[in-house]
């Protein structure tokens, strides 16, 4: 198992590497400067000249790329042109609040699509497994920002039940963990219901399709409980493909998570993604970007290992 841990690691270096070049190149052509979007308009040609020669970007896009790369190597991320804060200063308050949401909204959603899924397996062609899939195809559409400005409006200011944003209220002293929780609830549960609008139709088809198995029917003709079938039996064969897919949605997960992050305005890395492609702040978005390929690197790997662990036939050498 730890040798193949260690090659998956050195496989994922040459991806890692080719992630941030396609990136870097794409940031630094879409239309736009942070030139004068941190000068203005007016600048005059020896501003923008001054400006180009302090960060670099008077230089040519390879030299660019291989300064930055060096840099990266070395644990400096670079210096945001707009905020003059260290971009790890920024991700160390920043990454932990996102980490968190998404960490809440995936087990939850894991809890809930398995219990769904299986739920509308033993119940298949029912009326609940039709209600369910309703509201799954219900979700599953639903754009993210358009779900979350329903939630604000349901939930924030016509039941006044929940602050419709922020990590703080106005005024009022640091955040403390009921007033953390309270404002990062609407958040939460929107990304929870579109994730298991997704996840619970993929629990769905796997615990429908072992359900009809040959060992499925030994172990009802030997008069095991129903519960011990599916749960016992069922369930470990069938949550496979839902550990495969989890690896892969961590990249749809923080996309997601920028928009909802703009919409209830939660200081994450969303937010802070955000902005800085409004601003064409590069070195933020950069770091955003090496972030998701990492998690989606080790969320792969983690995936795996996972799949060994529920089922003893896959071994790793």
């Amino acid at each position: 198992m730890l040798k193949y841990t260690i090659s998956r690691l050195l496989q994922a270096i040459p991806t890692m590497i080719g992630v941030t070049m396609i990136s870097f190149l794409i940031v630094h052509l879409v239309p736009g400067s942070p030139v004068y979007t941190m000068l203005g308009p007016k600048a005059t040609p020896r501003m923008v000249a001054l400006f180009n020669a302090e960060y670099g970007l008077n230089l040519p896009l390879p030299i660019q790329y291989v300064r930055w790369l060096g840099q990266v190597l070395q644990g400096n991320l670079g210096i945001s042109y707009f905020q003059n804060q260290t971009v790890m200063q920024l991700m160390s308050v920043a990454l932990p609040r996102t980490l968190a949401l998404i960490g809440i909204a995936v087990i939850f959603a894991h809890v809930l699509s398995i219990a769904m899924g299986t739920y509308q397996a033993n119940r298949v062609n029912k009326w609940d497994d039709h209600a369910l899939t309703s509201f799954s195809y219900f979700f599953y559409s639903m754009p993210t920002f358009w779900l979350g400005l329903v939630m604000i409006m349901i939930f924030s200011f016509y039941l006044s039940w929940f602050p419709p944003g922020g990590l703080a209220n106005p005024g009022q002293p640091p955040v403390g963990f009921v007033v953390w929780i309270s404002h990062i609830a609407l958040p939460s549960i929107t990304l929870i219901l579109l994730t298991v609008a997704g996840w619970g139709r993929y629990m769905r088809t796997a615990m429908s399709e072992t359900l009809v198995q040959d060992y499925i029917r030994t172990a009802r003709a030997k008069g095991l409980s129903e519960w011990s079938v599916l749960f016992k039996h069922g369930l470990r064969n069938s949550v496979l493909p839902l550990i495969t897919f989890v690896g892969f949605s961590i990249p749809t997960l923080f996309a997601g998570n920028l928009f909802l992050e703009q919409v209830f305005n939660y200081p994450g890395m969303g937010l802070l993604t955000y902005n800085a492609l409004i601003n064409h702040d590069y070195p933020i978005v950069l770091a955003a970007v090496l972030i998701v390929g990492l998690l989606t690197v080790f969320g792969n790997l983690i995936a795996d290992l996972l799949y060994a662990f529920v089922d003893p036939r896959v071994q790793y050498s």
